[in-house]
């Protein structure tokens, strides 16, 4: 996640800088997707989302990046996670192409998608809305799925706002998720805690476009109450987990072998029992 945040950045910032020699609009030019112009440009049906029209447009996009994908990063390993914000990404240039002579750009379609997916698995974890309305994940990315259908469809087709492209990345998300690829599909119906001997609860700050703190996300499965010592066969359990834990962090969960997931699965319904 943090070479997109870098990558985005970076982008607006060479765009910035070449603003103040008169060639403000080079890179946008250069990067933004036009569908009518696919197969004379076709780097731009990836650039575009990296690109953004201002620095409010890649603040609010940034934000929903930095609270939305870590938990996201962390259960899928973020070499998944990155593959995933490119195909919601892609969903949103391909849903533009209905209209095809108009240009877009800026990573709304890629994040709504991370947003889309975080509220699939942390439904009701909550969101405060300018820091004083509380409103679960599920009912403010549904909110948004609305209103950008119903700006899709105005006369003004949305202000110069992309609402197909944000349409695209909320639908190419929810049916790569549904789909035998999904990073989920993987790995362990409940995400794996670090050190499964931990009894810390996990915390998460969270919010939308709009600035905001959120619930701790649920916690990670912890050790009986009581137990101070461990057995050795219950050690040696969990110090393989400690190993197939790395790997995940370092090369992601499509990694595993299928003993090490059977590992992992055992882990969870021990936790589960417990």
């Amino acid at each position: 996640m943090k070479r997109l945040l870098i990558a985005n950045t970076a982008v607006w910032v060479v765009d910035a800088v070449l603003g103040l020699f008169h060639y403000g609009g080079l890179v946008q030019w250069a990067l933004a997707f036009v569908p009518a112009a696919t197969l004379y440009r076709p780097w731009t049906i990836l650039t575009y989302m990296f690109v953004h029209g201002s620095f409010f447009h890649l603040l609010f996009n940034m934000l929903g990046l930095f609270f939305f994908g870590p938990q996201l990063e962390e259960r899928w390993g973020s070499r998944e996670f990155i593959k995933f914000y490119l195909i919601a990404g892609l969903g949103g240039a391909l849903l533009s192409c209905l209209m095809p002579r108009v240009p877009i750009i800026g990573a709304s379609a890629a994040v709504y998608g991370v947003m889309l997916a975080y509220a699939m698995y942390w439904p009701d974890n909550q969101v405060y809305i300018y820091g004083i309305f509380p409103v679960k994940v599920k009912w403010l990315v549904a909110a948004i799925v609305v209103i950008s259908i119903f700006s899709a469809l105005s006369p003004s087709g949305g202000g110069g706002v992309a609402h197909l492209a944000h349409l695209g990345g909320f639908a190419t998300a929810f049916l790569y998720l549904k789909s035998p690829w999904a990073p989920s599909a993987w790995g362990p119906s409940i995400s794996t805690p670090k050190k499964p001997r931990a009894r810390a609860k996990a915390k998460t700050g969270l919010a939308a476009h709009w600035p905001g703190q959120a619930a701790s996300k649920p916690a990670a499965p912890q050790n009986p109450p009581g137990a101070t010592r461990t057995r050795p066969d219950e050690q040696a359990l969990l110090d393989d987990v400690d190993r197939i834990l790395e790997k995940i962090s370092a090369r992601g969960l499509g990694s595993l072998t299928d003993e090490e997931r059977q590992r992992l699965d055992e882990v969870s319904r021990r936790y589960r029992s417990n």
